[in-house]
């Protein structure tokens, strides 16, 4: 039997262009999907092609690092650089055959690795350049079709012109059809062709005049690039709260995507775009780790360096049969809600999520069903484990930037980035030991003792008897300033 058809989502692109900072959001049915945020001192660069120059190469890795004029080293492995037509899998290239140090390359940054938290961005020699209907990679000859494209008429007639037109216009290299050229027509195709080809002379021609570490090649601005990348029939609407960038928008759309032109709204009210929407609430609780559920379940969600993990309770919802029932509600439920949350907060690599317990072998397949079908939706690549011994279920996404919370968070200067901070009695059991060893090493016999407001109430009040006793055991006399800029964890003892 088959399984009924989903109703097809509402949905809405968001815009709202503030001085420094651009961010646009992705609804369906009103619920936020995605938020991309672009600012001006920190715009992404991935997509990014540059004439690199090979700082190091680093045969035991078998990779290379190279200055493309960022603050970190880039990052280029052997197997992201394009085989040379002698090279097999019978033969494996090495890197130190293929560059050394000095060395000019054309690298683009990947998609798959900006340069997220400490780690420089990864490149690749395999350059691609999109535009609205096309992916034009001028190193490979492949001709493909976006898997999301599922007619199968539909994609011989779109391979089919592709090649067509590629021979008519004498290019080399290859194209991928995306899934927005679904329906393009053939002159639409062509349009674009002679656009990429005129974008991949002119890199070709400043690479052979420009120093090392210069961009050659930059992808487009937020809007313009969520124009091209998601503006299919199934968008209603974009809206747009500047009025300068909805003209641009509207000119692009008018240039290569006029059937739409109509679905860019310029917004004029005076309650701000996002909070009209609901989208500034939305950031918020997606910067939490608790996120509620429906049913009264609760998840809680935890980045790592190495990891994310993601725990499901069942909260406050003790459902009205059975205990399994109750577990399987919650855990379906949390399925749905935790593919959302991976994509809104776009969290990537590794991730762990530990569902409540099931003994029964079908519902734990339900589950698994449930989130491979809500992970279907994310653009971003995924792949779901079984459900382990200890209950655990494994997941990959591919990471494509920084995650929301590394975009617009940072670790906490008050615990350093932990998450918690210590008591207000172990630090004065640590100042304690401090004035004691100072008193030993240094033969101080007074000291100022600088600490946050909290610690110095708590030497005066609580712990004054301890205190008392740590002077007397010290050996000095102390006297005490608070001092309001102090973290709680924070102090300092000054020999008078």
């Amino acid at each position: 039997m088959a399984a009924p058809s989903r109703e097809q989502p509402r949905i809405e692109l968001l815009v709202n262009v503030a001085t420094g900072e651009t961010r646009a959001a992705h609804l369906e049915n009103g619920v936020l999907q995605e938020i991309h945020v672009q600012r001006d001192a920190t715009g992404s660069v991935v997509g990014n092609i540059y004439l690199g120059r090979v700082q190091r190469v680093l045969a035991g890795m078998q990779a290379a690092f190279m200055d493309i004029g960022l603050a970190r080293a880039a990052f280029l492995q052997i197997s992201d650089m394009v085989h040379r037509p002698a090279e097999t899998q019978d033969i494996a290239p090495r890197i130190q055959n293929r560059l050394s140090q000095g060395d000019r390359v054309l690298v683009q940054v990947q998609v798959s690795k900006d340069a997220m938290s400490t780690k420089g961005a990864r490149l690749t020699t395999d350059l691609a350049i999109p535009s609205r209907f096309l992916v034009y990679m001028p190193y490979n000859p492949r001709i493909g079709v976006s898997a999301r494209i599922e007619n199968e008429p539909e994609r011989e007639r779109l391979a089919g012109a592709v090649a067509g037109i590629r021979d008519e216009l004498g290019l080399t290299g290859g194209f991928i059809v995306r899934t927005v050229g679904d329906g393009a027509p053939h002159h639409a195709l062509a349009a674009d062709m002679r656009f990429l080809a005129t974008v991949w002379a002119d890199v070709v021609e400043q690479s052979r005049t420009v120093k090392p570490e210069t961009l050659l090649y930059g992808d487009l601005a937020l809007p313009i690039r969520m124009l091209r990348d998601m503006l299919t029939p199934d968008v209603a609407a974009i809206t747009i709260d500047h009025e300068d960038t909805w003209r641009e928008m509207i000119a692009f759309t008018g240039r290569f995507a006029p059937e739409f032109s109509d679905r860019a709204l310029h917004y004029t009210k005076s309650v701000p775009l996002f909070a009209q929407y609901g989208v500034e609430e939305a950031i918020e609780r997606a910067l939490q780790p608790r996120v509620p559920l429906r049913s009264g379940g609760l998840l809680i969600i935890e980045q790592t360096e190495a990891m994310v993990t993601v725990d499901v309770n069942t909260g406050g919802y003790v459902g009205t049969r059975s205990l399994e029932q109750t577990v399987l509600r919650t855990n379906i439920e949390a399925a749905s809600t935790i593919a959302r949350q991976l994509r809104l907060r776009n969290l990537g690599g590794i991730i762990v999520i530990d569902f409540i317990d099931m003994v029964d072998a079908e519902h734990k397949q339900q589950v698994l069903a449930a989130l491979r079908t809500a992970l279907d939706a994310d653009p971003a690549k995924s792949s779901v484990g079984e459900i382990s011994p200890l209950g655990l279920v494994e997941v990959t996404r591919k990471r494509t930037r920084e995650s929301l919370q590394q975009l617009m968070c940072s670790a906490c200067e008050a615990c350093d980035g932990r998450g918690f901070i210590k008591t207000g009695e172990t630090v004065c059991f640590s100042l304690f030991r401090e004035m004691s060893r100072v008193a030993r090493a240094r033969g101080a016999q007074e000291l100022l003792i600088l600490a946050a407001p909290d610690i110095i109430g708590l030497l005066l009040d609580e712990m004054s008897g301890a205190f008392s006793a740590a002077c007397t055991d010290s050996g000095v006399s102390v006297r005490l300033q608070a001092e309001s800029l102090y973290t709680p964890e924070q102090f300092d003892l000054v020999i008078m």
